[in-house]
């Protein structure tokens, strides 16, 4: 097992990585210790390992509230559903909320103990790989909006990430290639001998080997945890982890929440960032095909569907969080692992990379 840490003074928890974790009660936190606990998953996780876990949590000591699989249920009306079942039975401040599932569940579940009492605790189990690498260490929880993804939310710090890679053998092949794109971010935005390691070894990747998942979990983590360490409510370096997302969450909410995974979304997104980035003059040609050829290797889109508009994307980003007295700041690349927060590229410019990936689906 390999163990990290967030650090953030009272508020540092451990993330966990390692086999055969969930079933293990030495792993789980005091915080499940003190009250009584609710396990919240989802239809499809649940027949896999919610008896694992109602296993290492004692019968007598927990719940557990199974909901519908799925980005399209990330909503205000699905986190009622939490918040009832915790009323209903009388759970007091005492107690804490185990998400297990991936990144929807997760960050579902984080907003309801944000919210629950103005805060109670909770835990991660990730069963993702895009969860296991992202979503589950930070803090941030929240429900998608109609108009924009993730608008509504709060940051809350589990108490611990449990993060048990033998989940990663039942994922379906298309849900583990979009958590590689994720774990590709985190070699472009700061961590550039991760990237040429992942070149060499995006085969080994896509087998499952579990020395290479483990360390491509190790390294994605560890790189995350540094920069939440430095700026816990992204007021600085934390806005770099959303390399790809202004564009991604544009793509979400212009095809509708779960036509595509969100690794799916941030890996055109990704692209599509460096499009601009070349424009600029940041981003070598060379650079930017071989971030376009490892998202191929990995499985991801590189392009968008034909019927999405240009102005369709544009209108998303005017929504997006990092927009600030009007003006839309991007995080671009400075070549592979120099990623920048900025506002330095015209409108022109960005319209030209829409323009570019939105007509008739070609990048």
């Amino acid at each position: 097992m390999i163990t990290l840490n967030v650090d953030l003074g009272a508020r540092s928890y451990p993330v966990l990585i390692g086999t055969g974790l969930l079933a293990q009660a030495e792993h789980y936190p005091p915080a499940v210790s003190r009250g009584r606990c609710l396990i919240v998953t989802n239809d499809v996780v649940a027949p896999l390992y919610l008896a694992r876990v109602q296993q290492a949590l004692g019968a007598d000591r927990h719940e557990a509230l199974v909901l519908a699989d799925g980005e399209a249920h990330k909503t205000l009306d699905t986190a009622n559903h939490i918040y009832d079942r915790l009323l209903q039975a009388r759970f007091g401040r005492d107690c804490a909320l185990v998400a297990l599932g991936g990144g929807v569940i997760g960050d579902l579940t984080g907003f309801a103990a944000a919210t629950y009492q103005r805060g109670v605790d909770f835990i991660q189990i990730p069963t993702t790989l895009l969860a296991q690498v992202d979503s589950s260490v930070g803090g941030k929880t929240g429900v998608n909006h109609p108009l924009g993804k993730n608008m509504i939310g709060a940051f809350h710090q589990p108490r611990a990430v449990i993060a048990d890679t033998d989940c990663l053998k039942t994922l379906p092949a298309r849900e583990f290639a979009a958590g590689l794109a994720e774990v590709i971010k985190y070699g472009l935005l700061g961590d550039a001998p991760f990237f040429d390691w992942l070149e060499q070894n995006m085969d080994a990747l896509l087998q499952h080997g579990d020395k290479f998942l483990a360390e491509a979990i190790r390294r994605s983590c560890a790189n995350k945890a540094r920069i939440v360490a430095l700026d816990e409510r992204e007021s600085g370096p934390r806005a770099l982890l959303n390399l790809g997302h202004s564009f991604g969450h544009a793509i979400e909410t212009t095809l509708g929440y779960g036509v595509w995974l969100h690794g799916e979304a941030v890996a055109a997104g990704i692209c599509m960032a460096a499009d601009l980035s070349r424009r600029l003059g940041w981003l070598t040609p060379t650079e930017q095909n071989r971030i376009v050829r490892l998202m191929e290797r990995a499985g991801l889109p590189t392009r968008l569907p034909p019927h999405v508009s240009a102005q369709q994307l544009l209108e998303a980003m005017a929504l997006d969080k990092k927009v600030t007295a009007g003006h839309l700041r991007l995080v671009l690349l400075k070549g592979i692992g120099g990623a920048v927060v900025t506002k330095d590229f015209s409108a022109a410019q960005l319209n030209a990379t829409l323009a570019h990936y939105c007509r008739e689906g070609k990048a």
